[in-house]
């Protein structure tokens, strides 16, 4: 089954699985970048709800910004490489 996600999501795997040299890794990134996801949904949640309360169309914007940053940090912590996890983070 995960072998059918990365297949699925190799575009956005690819760009942070593909950098040169070392990188540093360690499974704290991973545990906080699932974390970061988790929270981006829930602020994207909270902000859709509201959004739709005050009947204010423009509050989709940011919905839709910290929805597809909570995706790609989902996506990269439960699919990508320990060398993708090492790239989002910056580490070399």
């Amino acid at each position: 089954m995960k072998s059918f996600f990365t297949k699925i999501f190799a575009p956005i795997l690819n760009i942070f699985e593909n950098a040169e040299g070392e990188y540093t890794y360690s499974p704290s990134h991973r545990k906080i970048l699932i974390i970061m996801g988790v929270l981006f949904f829930g602020i994207s949640a909270v902000g859709l709800y509201f959004s739709l309360q005050i009947n204010q169309m423009a509050g989709l914007l940011p919905v839709v910004l910290f929805s597809s940053i909570g995706f790609v940090c989902l996506i990269v912590a439960l699919l990508g490489s320990d060398k993708a996890v090492s790239k989002i983070w910056r580490n070399k």
